[in-house]
């Protein structure tokens, strides 16, 4: 058995030391859960998230690049997209940024599994098996959507008047991790200890005494840092720059918004101002992350689907 010394790796834009990996950043949710050899992380990740509800005893990963159903329409990229034993398609998305039409990505990104069950030169009596968008979220749903404690909404499609379930194959769920707040001590279910990883994992030094379930054991060994090739930990350098660049976008245009809000505040009233400095300074700071991308030669797919830009968006960068 090899033996692999603790090593920490000093970071120097937050003076503190790092030993975990960041699962916000692409390479780091990609390399945890987007993965042959480490399914059985995703696979336990969604059985705590469905806690009995739905049961995943295995997954096969697809191609994250779905082609749209005509040369002229628009491609979709996804982290993670795999499908389960009974053919029910799993999308799962490590959402850094907060951006204007998230609900409606989500919406576009799932009618892609939906459409390619489609027997296309078959007969076919429209049957279809079920179909899953999660959303890890790095931000909360903006005006206060919902309340400061409720982190977890599963949304499917409803009948207004009375209540029940219309349609129970197309399912989204979010989970606002800033909202998650609970300490090692609370840990009780699954669920939360993976909700306790997610967030706190790249802060950690060392597995806390409440993860001893063997499958916190695999994913901390597959986090260290000290355990990667050259060519991953460059991969994930890269990866940790992106992320932090569209955090300074986000807090930038907070700052930005609110100071904005205050000159337009007499005129247009004060919240509609903050909104309106924050929405464009957000968008602005988004492009230059994306010019900066795209001239570290990442293609124009791959730039929009890490800041959730558009082609207009992109154009003249």
């Amino acid at each position: 058995m090899q033996f692999w010394p603790k090593i920490l790796i000093f970071d120097k834009k937050h003076r503190d030391m790092v030993r975990y990996i960041n699962p916000y950043t692409d390479f780091g949710f990609k390399k945890l859960f987007g993965t042959k050899v480490n399914k059985d992380l995703l696979i336990s990740f969604l059985n705590a998230l469905f806690n009995g509800e739905e049961v995943v005893v295995d997954l096969t990963y697809n191609n994250v690049e779905i082609q749209g159903l005509t040369r002229l329409d628009r491609n979709a990229i996804f982290d993670v997209f795999c499908t389960n034993d009974k053919g029910e398609r799993f999308i799962v998305e490590m959402q850094k940024a907060e951006q204007q039409y998230f609900k409606d990505r989500s919406i576009f990104y799932a009618s892609f599994p939906i459409q390619e069950q489609a027997r296309r030169g078959h007969d076919w009596n429209f049957h279809l098996k079920g179909v899953y968008f999660i959303g890890i979220l790095d931000f909360v749903f903006p005006e206060d959507e919902y309340s400061t404690d409720c982190f977890h909404h599963e949304i499917k499609l409803m009948d207004v008047d009375d209540k029940h379930v219309f349609y129970d194959k197309l399912t989204f769920i979010y989970l606002e991790m800033p909202k998650f707040n609970k300490t090692e001590d609370q840990l009780v279910t699954m669920f939360d200890k993976w909700m306790f990883c997610l967030k706190n994992l790249w802060h950690l030094l060392d597995r806390p005494a409440a993860l001893q379930e063997r499958v916190f054991k695999r994913l901390f060994r597959e986090a260290e840092i000290a355990r990667f090739t050259p060519e991953e930990r460059k991969s994930y350098e890269h990866s940790l720059m992106v992320y932090r660049d569209l955090v300074n976008v986000v807090d930038f245009a907070e700052k930005k918004g609110i100071a904005q809000g205050r000159e337009e505040g007499i005129a247009q009233g004060r919240e509609e101002g903050i909104a309106q400095g924050r929405e464009e300074g957000i968008l602005e700071g988004k492009k230059a992350v994306a010019k900066s991308l795209l001239q570290a030669g990442m293609s124009k797919e791959e730039v929009k689907h890490a800041t959730g830009l558009t082609d207009a968006d992109l154009v003249g960068l």
